[in-house]
């Protein structure tokens, strides 16, 4: 028998778990929706939202929580914004349930925006224009579009005269992008909003990510936690004129060469095979066969996850060097200068056995000083109502879902630890083009991927909160 013929015997086929039936059909409401309409309306709040500046820094997000406010206001939706620091403000909203059978539905997003550099846009990053089918502006992915969408969605709730078997809480909160003080801020308060799942950002449909013509939706059932490292080298100072050894530099070069040269680890994640295998299953043929099967996923697929950035992201815990600093003259060798590394840890790795990793790799010379530290984390996928729920809209629109530990961190990270399951779920479908908007020039959105998501973000929460018509 062939080496072959023993592979192939010996990896078993990894079966997807059935999505089973909605117990709540959200067909009753979505049929009543003019969507076209509807599209044309998520588009012109958007384009608004997008005007409203809350670039971070220095953030302003009490003005973008009063616009969403006031859309709250003229639907008769209560709501409240809360500033843990003047102007930071979050917003949070609540649909109240007739029975509370279940707890709480969070649908969350941030309000901020990264900065943009005006030169390099074809609009003006703040302008929301709508024009070639796409609406334009700072913030149309990341994430005001998805924070329209869940409102959106709260909206028909109320229109639609929809009956709750559980309330439906929506968070848009302040300062995602760099200090993360607004969903901190509402972890202090989250005993009086109870809610068992969120939705946030994370997961999005991909056109041909694996095989061409097929779109797969990666749904985030958890993030990579993160590990920010000061790198310190010390050494005798001197003339640029005479080379030494010992320098402080010499020192930090060698040690970012270790770093690179370290023998790396590969661990696939449980959601990712389950990923695969759902691609493979939709594929068919040869390439559907072996990704059904670990066992041959771990030796013919895994050097092509490797050979991608972003799917290697996924399968390691990173060391990424992202910046250098020292004395800044060519004649003057430095006493002492540092690199910035960010580290991806996936969510078995404990930062601090990484960071002991780093320091046995970089030697006992180095100095690692720990600028911030977060562990990763995941929610259960397999059974759970509101993942199927999104699963089944995903499936519903002919795309493939399955799960996946994005190799970012979001908001969700500080919830998990609270009980809730949280889970990224963006409802756009993209090209490789159209990514390059998140925090980049030309940021857009399309009135299709709009209309389209609020459909799929509407049937996901009529599926898991509705009380059956």
């Amino acid at each position: 028998m062939s080496a072959l013929s023993v592979i192939l015997l010996s990896s078993c086929a990894l079966k997807v778990p059935p999505v089973p039936e909605a117990p709540v059909s959200a067909r009753p409401w979505l049929d009543q929706v003019d969507w076209d309409t509807a599209g044309r309306e998520a588009a012109e709040v958007l384009s608004a939202y997008i005007q409203v500046d809350t670039t971070n820094p220095p953030g302003n997000e009490t003005l973008g929580a009063e616009y969403l406010g006031a859309l709250l206001e003229k639907e008769g939706i209560p709501y409240e914004i809360v500033e843990p620091v003047p102007g930071r403000g979050s917003l949070i909203a609540r649909l109240d349930s007739a029975s509370d059978q279940e707890a709480p539905l969070c649908l969350m997003s941030h309000i901020d925006v990264v900065t943009a550099d005006a030169e390099n846009w074809l609009t003006d990053p703040l302008s929301g224009e709508i024009r070639d089918g796409y609406i334009w502006g700072r913030g149309a992915l990341d994430m005001k579009g998805m924070g329209v969408v869940e409102l959106l969605s709260m909206v028909w709730l109320k229109r639609l005269d929809v009956t709750l078997r559980r309330d439906v809480i929506l968070l848009a909160v302040a300062d995602e992008e760099i200090d993360n003080a607004g969903a901190l801020h509402v972890v202090k308060m989250w005993n009086e909003l109870g809610c068992s799942h969120l939705i946030n950002e994370g997961g999005i449909g991909l056109e041909d990510m694996l095989f061409e013509g097929q779109t797969v939706f990666p749904i985030s059932v958890g993030e990579k936690g993160a590990l920010w490292i000061k790198m310190i080298a010390r050494g005798e100072p001197g003339h640029g004129s005479t080379p030494q050894p010992d320098e402080a530099p010499g020192k930090l070069i060698a040690a970012a060469r270790a770093l690179e040269a370290r023998k790396i680890d590969v661990h696939i994640h449980d959601s990712l095979y389950e990923l695969l295998a759902a691609v493979g299953e939709d594929k068919g043929g040869a390439a559907g066969f072996v990704m059904q099967r670990p066992g041959l996923v771990k030796r013919l697929v895994k050097p092509t996850l490797m050979s991608n950035p972003l799917t290697r992201a996924g399968i390691i815990d990173t060391v990424h060097l992202t910046g250098l600093s020292g004395y800044n003259e060519p004649n003057v060798v430095p006493s002492e200068v540092f690199a910035l590394l960010d580290c991806r840890t996936l969510p078995d790795t404990r930062p601090e056995d990484h960071l002991a990793y780093i320091q046995e790799i970089v030697g006992p010379d180095i100095e690692l000083e720990v600028i911030s530290s977060m562990q990763g984390n995941t929610s259960p996928w397999q059974g759970d109502p509101v993942y199927e729920a999104i699963a089944r809209q995903v499936r519903g629109h002919g795309f493939v879902p399955g799960p996946v530990v994005s190799v970012g961190f979001t908001d969700s990270i500080y919830m998990r630890p609270l009980g809730v399951r949280a889970y990224g779920f963006m409802p756009w479908v993209m090209t490789a083009e159209d990514m390059e908007g998140f925090h980049g020039n030309n940021e857009r959105i399309s009135i299709v991927n709009m209309r389209r998501g609020l459909e799929m973000m509407l049937g996901t929460v009529l599926e898991v909160s509705a009380q059956q018509p």
